[in-house]
């Protein structure tokens, strides 16, 4: 069961860099979340609204607190383990949905600050950016790093609009001899063998993404998994397993996208989509 706790004001919850497993929503008084804003590196302070959760992703992530709730005025909070959060989840589609708004808020502010750190405070589409990026260095024969960036857009955009364009370099790239890699240049058949697994298993990849971008869940799935068996340290694997979830999801399998991205937060707590894991999981428990 959960536990009301009392706090006098100017008493700490928990501070930023504490390691632990409990979830807290405010029943009444007034707490701020204290931390470090990414862009000025000046301290930010965030007012917890009544009824409001917070400690929640470095709780279900395992990693540690990424701010400092600090409580302002005489409060009473309810604490909760992973375990009795997840039930309450469960049990109320209210909770799941503010759970929702909170991290969507969240991921909204760190987008727009990322892109302000991007674009030095001018407006830049960075999905044409990025894609602009691998063309310029497509166009100046610079083949590594063009390889590189249209990975990075099909990764991050596969249903962008420039989608067939970067595949088509992609392949490009992939199939031309300036498009080695020095791992892969080697001339023994070896090297040969490698370089040919891995541009099958790039290529399955890119099937399995160009298949979800269709919408053909199913199929993209099973070439998702492909790709994982065959490349279990390979480049995309986190990303794909993701795609994997986000398939469930919109496949309607809740309780298998649920019990995927339980499993991949718990494997991968500090991954930088560890914000797109704890999304899906929301939704596909708001569905049910």
């Amino acid at each position: 069961m959960p536990q009301a706790l009392k706090y006098k004001a100017k008493s700490i919850i928990y501070f930023e860099g504490d390691i632990s497993d409990k979830v807290y929503i405010l029943q009444s008084g007034k707490v701020s979340l204290i931390s470090t804003d990414i862009e000025t590196g000046n301290e930010n302070r965030e007012l917890v609204k009544t009824g409001e959760f917070f400690g929640v992703k470095s709780a279900l992530g395992k990693y540690p607190r990424e701010e400092t709730a600090d409580v302002l005025l005489d409060s009473v909070v309810l604490m909760f383990a992973v375990s009795e959060f997840e039930k309450l989840i469960y049990t109320n589609p209210r909770i799941t949905l503010q759970m929702l708004k909170v991290f969507s808020n969240q991921l909204r502010r760190i987008h727009k600050q990322v892109g302000n750190l991007l674009s030095e405070g001018e407006q830049v589409d960075q999905e044409k950016g990025l894609f602009g990026i691998g063309e310029f260095y497509y166009k100046s024969q610079r083949f590594k790093q063009a390889l590189y960036a249209f990975r990075r857009y099909l990764t991050y955009y596969p249903s962008g609009v420039l989608q067939a364009k970067a595949t088509e370099y992609l392949v490009s790239i992939e199939k031309s001899p300036q498009g080695k890699t020095p791992s892969l240049s080697s001339s023994s058949s070896s090297s040969g063998a490698v370089k040919q697994d891995s541009e099958t298993n790039t290529a399955l990849y890119y099937d399995a993404v160009t298949l979800f971008s269709s919408e053909d869940y199913e199929k993209a799935i099973s070439n998702f998994k492909q790709y994982v068996s065959a490349n279990p340290e390979g480049e995309y694997v986190i990303k794909a397993l993701c795609d994997i979830g986000k398939s469930l999801y919109f496949l309607k399998k809740n309780d298998d996208c649920i019990k995927h991205f339980t499993s991949l937060i718990q494997k991968f707590p500090k991954h930088t989509d560890i914000g797109e894991f704890l999304l899906y999981l929301g939704l596909a428990n708001l569905a049910k």
